[in-house]
């Protein structure tokens, strides 16, 4: 049964969307011209088309307000803005947990990370664990249904010689298995060279984001023939080293430091900028740019589904006001990201919803879409939205749960339960309260109680982390 709380919390948010679409600036963060563009989601149904082709592309510590469509005063985005202005924008959408490899993980399997043992690490940073090769994954289950699969880009799920996205349903994999590498030199965290096609190295020193963006660009021009197809394009960028195209010296330098034995040589702890940080981040925008222009010279472009999201929040020169936390923190900043999604053939574009949804929920959703089905001994925890996208149906009141090693989180409706590393139980209203300033745990005990009990209801059905 629905609180008063909880129900005022669904009112507040439909008036958020309400006024997302009247143009109400302040509400976002963004300039009015921009908003008064949009207006709230509304689903267009339309009979008949071809099964979509799937490009999925993810940036790499990304911020919720990093682009300009989300609010950034100096980062211009046109390329995403327009893919924005295509499509679906969401404003309450969610990492499925707050580093690489745990997010990775809810996308691929459409699961909590905690159900494997390898979503444990966060994120992982040795050999010893991966996404196992006899788990169904959103490239197995489309491959089984007909689809053409393929991985451009950060694995970040586990090595060789027993992890690779080849061993996990994608027909063709080319790029770096763990979780950063040197944008020129190609060496990974541990000084080791990290550019693979397939299961092979693959020797090429121009900057990575060049690379994966030329490599998107030839496999969606591609003839797949009558196959549909799926393309993870999972970027690197713009994810430390700060380092951008042209930058030689700079690259040079780390990878004096890398092989001399340096640990953490890769963090870059000492280098970077709010202006380096933003030419990458605009450098994400033309390579985005660069691959759907390719796509529309395929005469694809109406026949493929198009997302776009973070892997998690952003990190140390990221924009996410006026969200608090960032990478690595359960509070908004870590895990709230932008999230576009166009498909010309069914979703009309310029709207904007505010509908809280996150990472193993478009897992779902891709493969009803697709017509693939789930294993059912692997249940996923995500909800599809394509009855919400495709014909206009409510998304049933649910809960989002997060968990990581120390902090706890889970929303329904408006509402936030949150502890962090503390030990202190919190609870925000995000309608009233995205910043999470207001903590409301005293003045609704009893919710505060409800939605503790939710969270250790799910808890309890995950793996331990392992002791120490």
């Amino acid at each position: 049964m629905s609180s008063p709380s909880s129900e005022k919390s669904s009112l507040s948010r439909r008036a958020f969307g309400g006024a997302v679409g009247a143009g109400a600036a302040a509400a976002v963060g963004l300039p009015a011209a921009a908003e008064a563009r949009e207006r709230p989601f509304r689903a267009a149904p339309r009979r008949g088309g071809r099964r979509p082709n799937i490009l999925f592309i993810l940036g790499d510590d990304l911020g919720w307000a990093d682009l300009s469509s989300y609010g950034s005063p100096h980062i211009k985005t046109p390329n995403l803005d327009r893919l924005a202005r295509q499509g679906v924008r969401f404003t309450d959408a969610y990492s499925g947990s707050a580093t690489c490899s745990p997010t990775r993980f809810s996308l691929y399997t459409g699961r909590f990370p905690g159900r494997t043992k390898g979503g444990l690490a966060e994120p992982i940073a040795d050999k010893s664990a991966g996404l196992e090769p006899t788990h169904p994954t959103l490239a197995s289950l489309l491959k089984d249904a007909g689809y053409a699969t393929a991985l451009i880009g950060k694995w970040h799920c586990g090595y060789l010689p027993d992890h690779s996205p080849t061993k996990s349903g994608w027909d063709e994999f080319f790029g770096n298995f763990g979780g950063a590498l040197e944008y020129y030199s190609k060496l990974g965290l541990g000084g080791e060279y990290d550019l693979y096609e397939g299961d092979a190295e693959y020797k090429d020193l121009r900057y990575y984001t060049r690379i994966l963006t030329e490599r998107a660009s030839d496999y969606v021009r591609r003839d797949h023939g009558d196959k549909p197809w799926l393309l993870n394009l999972n970027f690197t960028t713009p994810h430390w080293p700060w380092i951008a195209d042209g930058d030689t010296e700079q690259s040079a330098e780390i990878v004096r430091r890398v092989k001399a034995g340096e640990k953490g040589a890769l963090w870059h702890q000492d280098g970077g900028s709010v202006e380096k940080y933003t030419e990458m981040v605009e450098d994400l925008d033309r390579s985005v740019g660069e691959v759907l222009r390719a796509l529309k010279k395929s005469g694809q472009e109406r026949d493929t589904l198009v997302f776009f999201a973070s892997d998690n929040g952003g990190e140390r020169f990221s924009y996410n006001w006026p969200l608090s936390g960032n990478k690595g923190s359960l509070k908004e900043g870590g895990i709230r990201v932008p999230t576009i999604v166009r498909w010309p053939a069914r979703l009309d574009g310029g709207q904007v919803s505010d509908e809280p949804v996150y990472t193993p929920d478009w897992t779902a959703t891709l493969l009803e879409i697709a017509g693939a089905r789930p294993d059912p001994a692997h249940p996923l925890d995500g909800t599809s939205l394509a009855p919400y996208l495709l014909r206009g149906e409510r998304i049933a009141e649910r809960e989002l749960f997060w968990r990581v090693l120390g902090e706890r989180a889970l929303r329904r409706g408006d509402w936030k339960y949150y502890r962090g590393k503390d030990g202190t139980d919190h609870l925000y209203d995000l309608a009233d309260d995205r910043r999470e300033q207001a903590d409301r745990a005293a003045s609704e005990p009893g919710l505060l109680a409800e939605l503790r009990r939710a969270w250790e209801r799910t808890d309890e059905e995950l793996l331990p982390y392992p002791k120490p």
